[in-house]
């Protein structure tokens, strides 16, 4: 019997929960490059509080670094006294005066934020490109800080556990959100509510959770040790790097001995094993459902 999968608003596994990351919606004026951001601070030193990284799937994927202005509510009027900044905040509420959107026609009272921001991230943040290459091996993948606002081109697990990582980098998952997801011309384009959301994952223990995480730490460990190199330059199938061949190889072999407790054969096990227990999940829910309604 075919197996037709949905999006969900959350986890059916009880994943970590996966938003959106932040639009500005604000005609470029709330984005800063390195220079207007230099030229900024060097003018106004102190103006630096209210400016943040700013990553999108292509910083995330190429290495690039843009910023952003980042003002909350209680700081508007502060940063409104920065000429460079006022200037930028009234072309905001111009931009969203005039749009035709009638959504974001209201968000001209706050120009100096942007138009949706997501959670407030404590310590950490890991971020999907939600568009990437079918030709690499593994779906790009970072871990970034508090200090980093990442836009509504990533997908982001807000302080979410490293093994998230561990999960996002695996073949398995690639294999996935292949099937299930749609594509951009041929990249692959990652879904929240239909990648991550629908992702069948077995129940861990603590102890593999911490296997899971101490292999996500050896992941980033490794492409940390060839920079300046990127994502696109470390994932290019003919050019990546046989030490982090190697680590991504262990952690799919520790994630896949956790299902069926070998590494799979090929991709069609691994399909084959994920849809069968996306289907046994589908009809536990529904069950429950009508018990409950009943």
């Amino acid at each position: 019997m075919p197996v037709y999968v949905e999006g969900s608003g959350k986890s059916i596994f009880s994943l970590p929960r996966m938003d959106y990351g932040s639009k500005p919606a604000d005609g470029g004026n709330l984005i800063l490059s390195t220079e207007e951001r230099d030229e900024i601070v060097q003018l106004y030193p102190d103006s630096n509080r209210f400016i943040r990284k700013y990553l999108g799937s292509q910083e995330v994927v190429r290495g690039q670094v843009r910023y952003c202005m980042w003002i909350k509510d209680h700081e508007a009027s502060d940063a409104y006294q920065y000429p460079p900044f006022r200037k930028r905040i009234d072309a905001v509420r111009q931009f969203r005066t005039e749009s035709s959107n009638p959504v974001t026609r209201p968000t001209a009272a706050t120009p100096y934020k942007f138009w949706f921001t997501g959670p407030e991230t404590k310590n950490h943040a890991i971020l999907v490109p939600s568009v990437t290459s079918e030709r690499r091996p593994y779906l790009p993948v970072e871990w970034v800080g508090a200090d980093v606002i990442s836009s509504n081109l990533n997908q982001v697990l807000y302080d979410a556990p490293e093994w998230c990582i561990a999960l996002i980098a695996s073949r398995l998952h690639l294999v996935w959100i292949a099937t299930v997801c749609g594509k951009l011309k041929s990249d692959f384009r990652y879904s929240n509510t239909l990648g991550w959301n629908t992702f069948p994952v077995p129940k861990f223990t603590d102890e593999q959770l911490e296997a899971l995480s101490a292999s996500a730490r050896c992941i980033l460990k490794c492409r940390y040790s060839h920079y300046p190199k990127t994502i696109a330059d470390l994932y290019d199938p003919d050019k990546m790097p046989d030490d982090l061949r190697a680590v991504h190889k262990e952690n799919d072999d520790l994630l896949e001995s956790m299902y069926i407790g070998r590494p799979f054969r090929n991709d069609t096990e691994r399909l084959e094993t994920l849809f069968k227990l996306y289907a046994a999940k589908i009809k536990i829910l529904e069950t429950a459902s009508k018990k409950k309604k009943a």
